[in-house]
């Protein structure tokens, strides 16, 4: 009985000095506020790279990357026009938009497409058409959430 009440209280004194390690021991206040001890301890968070269109680049054919692979503003009557849009920047939610225009001012195609990006990222959009485009000076204008960012222009040759 003596052995049994002396592990017990062996098991006791063991468990307060494990549970006394863990306890952790809090540091002092700074003693001035503003010290440069205080400011060296607390990191800079970086600001946010704001969202922007960076550039639209045209081309007949684009990457599983959706950008454009060898750039060109001029079309073929039966080509499909592919607009890689690059953006830079965070944003939780943007909506771009592509607006496919003729010379005339007619609009041909407008889409849009909702992105959430955590940097750098590229949208794509394009032009598709079963019979034959009219020779012309065509744009594609790109607003971002209904406001105009870039435009760029093209032509379909015969």
């Amino acid at each position: 009985m003596g052995t049994l009440r002396g592990r017990l209280y062996l098991l006791v004194i063991v468990g307060g000095a494990l549970s006394a390690l863990g306890c952790k021991k809090q540091a002092p206040p700074p003693s001035e506020i503003g010290s440069a001890d205080t400011a060296a301890a607390t990191p800079a968070t970086p600001a946010a790279e704001p969202f922007a269109v960076s550039e639209v680049t045209l081309g007949k054919a684009i990457g599983a990357d959706k950008r454009v692979a060898s750039p060109t503003t001029t079309f073929g009557p039966k080509d499909t026009i592919y607009a890689s849009v690059a953006t830079t920047g965070s944003a939780p939610n943007k909506t771009l938009t592509a607006k496919w225009t003729y010379q005339d001012g007619q609009t041909v195609k407008q889409d849009s497409s909702t992105i959430a990006p955590t940097g750098p990222a590229a949208t794509e959009f394009h032009l598709a058409k079963k019979t034959a485009w009219p020779a012309g000076k065509y744009k594609v204008e790109i607003a971002v959430d209904g406001a105009p960012a870039t435009t760029k222009d093209f032509e379909v040759k015969r």
